[in-house]
């Protein structure tokens, strides 16, 4: 694999899976969302697991290596932007603006949370890519459907498994007999949107793979987390 090519939209969908990952981990935490009929439930549950599309794709057309790139920008983001937040937050206000403690509620988080979502992050990211690149080879390529969702499912497992227990078990914010079901609710709702995002996973990947002419296998792709080169 040839790490000098250049792309024409490897770095338009890095930047929108950094884009929707800190956008779901600034944006959506602070608000409860309850819809008649389903339980409440964090508003990043709306966008986050778009991530996780980006996250296939970029493993489905341009391999698990330039995917390995993009999560450690996403992660490099998500400290960038929880490092500035609790700064900003931390700022003395100006005697007349009164708007501080919404602010705060809206952006501050406590450190034990916020590093909580970055390794949760961590793991759930790249054990979703190597899930899909291993399944890539399994399929010879067929079955798009399985590996995209399949890989999701271990990816958010993941995730959901290390976040809720690291953030919150014992903090007195969520009690923690109520952690297993919110667990299992942000898991299913998180698959969920993979799912329903299917048909637009097919278009995109067929689309990109014209477009760029690959189709990466990773058949000797050495699958360190721990590397950035291609």
């Amino acid at each position: 694999m040839n790490g000098q090519r250049s792309y024409r939209y490897y770095e338009f969908v890095m930047a929108a899976f950094v884009t929707v990952l800190i956008c779901s981990n600034l944006i959506g935490p602070a608000k409860i969302v309850q819809v008649d009929g389903f339980p409440a439930f964090g508003a990043g549950l709306l966008f986050f697991p778009i991530s996780y599309v980006f996250g296939d794709v970029l493993t489905e057309v341009y391999g698990y290596a330039r995917a390995r790139r993009v999560i450690w920008a996403g992660f490099a983001g998500l400290a960038f932007a929880a490092i500035m937040a609790a700064v900003v937050v931390a700022l003395p206000p100006a005697p007349f603006w009164k708007n501080q403690e919404a602010y705060q509620i809206a952006f501050g988080t406590t450190w034990r949370i916020a590093l909580a979502s970055m390794f949760a992050y961590f793991c759930g990211e790249f054990a979703n890519s190597f899930v899909l690149a291993k399944m890539k080879i399994l399929t010879a390529g067929r079955w798009l459907w399985t590996r995209t969702i399949g890989s999701t499912i271990v990816g958010e497992a993941v995730d959901s498994t290390l976040f809720y227990p690291l953030a919150f078990y014992n903090s007195g914010i969520v009690p923690n007999e109520i952690l297993p079901a919110i667990m299992l609710a942000q898991f299913v709702g998180k698959v969920g949107v993979e799912v329903v995002f299917t048909p637009v996973t097919y278009k995109v990947v067929g689309f990109l793979k014209r477009a760029e002419n690959e189709d990466v296998y990773d058949r000797n792709t050495d699958f360190s987390p721990f590397r950035l080169k291609v």
